[in-house]
């Protein structure tokens, strides 16, 4: 995580934080309060924020930035179980993508040749025999 990003992801928990804290907001029914308990980066651009309650308990903030556009910037939510469990099922189907997509960075001549011997490659896509 570079050093602009990262100074941003402390100001953006603390700013959390500071939100949270709102003994007004909806749902802070017990009054809660919230400070910044640790920030783990967890990629370039992502990250485990934990918050400390004056209840003694922690939560968890999973915080993840994006580069560019009208949303750019981090931005945050407190994950629930089921949240965590379909993010788990998202490494599977993000490496599926990529190895779709493996294919299309070639052409068909590349793709024909890429698992034959020299001896065995076409030059031309009118030579696959289809």
């Amino acid at each position: 995580m570079n050093k602009q990003i990262a100074k941003a992801l402390g100001i953006a928990a603390r700013e959390v934080a500071h939100n949270f804290s709102n003994k007004n907001r909806e749902g802070n029914y017990k009054g809660e309060t919230f400070s910044v308990h640790e920030v783990i980066p967890t990629s370039d651009q992502t990250a485990i924020v934990f918050f400390k309650k004056n209840t003694r308990k922690l939560g968890m903030g999973f915080f993840y930035y994006i580069n560019r556009g009208y949303s750019q910037g981090w931005k945050y939510f407190f994950p629930t179980d089921s949240h965590v469990t379909g993010m788990m099922a998202t490494q599977f189907y993000k490496l599926e993508v990529e190895r779709m997509n493996y294919k299309e960075n070639f052409s068909l001549v590349e793709q024909y040749n890429r698992n034959r011997s020299p001896e065995n490659h076409i030059s031309d896509v009118s030579q696959i025999g289809v």
